[in-house]
């Protein structure tokens, strides 16, 4: 049986049987003992996306320190308000939060993710860059190349012309991702390139 440690675009934490290509975790350790989840969602506001491998090191998912998340992709990990660890992820961190202060990025991405900022309905296409998520009719989708792909705990299935939708990631991160910072993708998304 699955444990529910796998993110959606959107945020919400669900099992699935798919591990996805990186690990994260929300602040801390927000599981009860049985290894299920009760009401709490986050530990605290720092919300970190990890490399799933790193110099050998295991834990357990669900274990004594912090609740593992698992991501698709970065692309992902970003929509649902997460950015890249200092710690496993130090370089991308950098790039990612440029001279911007750890802390006072993590507070307003939590103030975003946690006020309906994002629930206004948008055209793909107006100027935003890849890597931005959107949903639609329960299903979601990342922009890239000025495709809409559609995305699965498994990978990308399709590409789909822009339509209108409910745009997921951030305003924080979507103003990173316009100044340049490429995420890491599933390697399903790159049949689209």
């Amino acid at each position: 049986m699955s444990l529910q440690n796998r993110v959606k675009p959107n945020g919400e934490i669900v099992a699935a049987s798919e591990r996805g290509t990186m690990m994260g975790n929300r602040g801390g350790k927000f599981h009860r003992d049985d290894k299920t989840l009760g009401k709490r969602r986050w530990a605290s506001r720092h919300w970190i996306c990890c490399e799933l491998h790193w110099k050998d090191q295991h834990h357990e998912p669900m274990g004594l320190g912090y609740t593992s998340l698992f991501f698709l992709d970065e692309v992902t990990a970003l929509a649902a308000g997460h950015r890249p660890c200092f710690f496993c992820r130090r370089k991308d961190a950098k790039a990612f939060l440029g001279a911007t202060r750890v802390g006072e990025f993590d507070q307003q991405l939590h103030l975003e993710r946690t006020l309906t900022l994002r629930s206004q309905p948008l055209r793909a296409s107006t100027g935003l860059p890849n890597g931005t998520m959107f949903e639609t009719n329960n299903s979601f989708y990342a922009l890239r190349n000025q495709n809409l792909l559609r995305w699965s705990f498994a990978g990308y299935t399709a590409a789909s012309p822009l339509m209108p939708m409910k745009l997921l990631t951030p305003p924080a991160i979507i103003a990173i991702l316009q100044n340049g910072y490429e995420p890491r993708w599933h390697e399903s998304a790159k049949q689209w390139d």
